[in-house]
């Protein structure tokens, strides 16, 4: 089992950047995939950008030069760095785990983040 938690979601404007946190416990954090999901209102969970065991990364094209995934596998955290935000971004964001791309196989609780125009 592992456990995530995330942390860093909030209200920001258009343009602006916001630094998502997740924390993760429970097993061998290097041995998984670490990824990102975000569900808008009335919409499907859509995958964002994951990261390997060894840190190599990949984005949906609709983040690509905007976020950056990276992970600290001393810390057992993963960070999603979402710079130049829009509206479109708002959604809640979730982390995840899994030992095969794309990470699906642990979540954690979701965290709300707003962009306003």
């Amino acid at each position: 089992q592992v456990q995530l938690v995330e942390s860093g979601g909030g209200l920001v404007q258009a343009g602006d950047s916001l630094r998502l946190s997740c924390a993760a416990s429970g097993r061998t954090f290097s041995n998984y995939h670490m990824g990102w999901f975000r569900q808008a209102p009335g919409k499907e969970r859509e995958f964002v950008a994951a990261i390997d065991w060894s840190g190599n990364s990949y984005y949906r094209d609709f983040v690509k030069g905007r976020f950056t995934i990276s992970r600290d596998n001393s810390k057992n955290t993963v960070v999603l760095q979402m710079n130049s935000l829009k509206p479109e971004d708002t959604a809640v964001y979730y982390c995840a785990a899994g030992l095969r791309p794309p990470p699906s196989q642990y979540w954690g609780q979701g965290i709300q983040v707003t962009v306003s125009s």
